[in-house]
């Protein structure tokens, strides 16, 4: 009878060794010699920014969004006579980076201000509000490539 119930423990201890993943056959390795050393698995690497539009793409949405600013800077950026400083080949524009210049965007020059030559207000966002942050991302690109 002691011999039945070992036989029958044993049993029961092989089967629960087998349903607990002893398959074998997804690791190979553990069939071969011990020398082989387990393979760890990376995940891929995170991006150093999330993923928006390309330079391109920000130039053409710029490109469409200048129509805001081209009744005083001009279709080509050269600027409006009275109006709007010509933005190509300006020192300002060279000069100034990308955020500086994104921020002029969204809130304008008053007509106080000593940088203003021109005597007239440049409202924010150019009186336009729709001019969200992608698209003024976009106006700088536009702007950076007509230089």
């Amino acid at each position: 009878m002691k011999k039945h119930l070992a036989a029958g423990a044993l049993l029961l201890l092989v089967a629960a060794l087998a349903a607990c993943g002893g398959g074998g056959d997804e690791d190979s390795s553990s069939s071969g010699s011990s020398s082989a050393a387990p393979t760890a698995t990376t995940a891929p690497a995170p991006t150093a920014k999330p993923a928006g539009p390309s330079n391109a793409e920000l130039v053409g949405i710029g490109e469409k969004a200048f129509a805001t600013c081209a009744g005083c800077h001009g279709a080509d950026g050269t600027g409006v006579t009275g109006l709007g400083k010509n933005l190509v080949g300006s020192d300002l524009i060279v000069n100034i980076s990308d955020s500086d210049l994104a921020t002029l965007i969204k809130v304008g020059r008053s007509s106080s201000d000593p940088a203003n030559t021109t005597g007239i207000d440049m409202p924010p966002k150019g009186g336009n509000p729709a001019l969200d942050d992608e698209k003024i991302d976009g106006l700088v690109a536009y702007i950076r490539s007509i230089q």
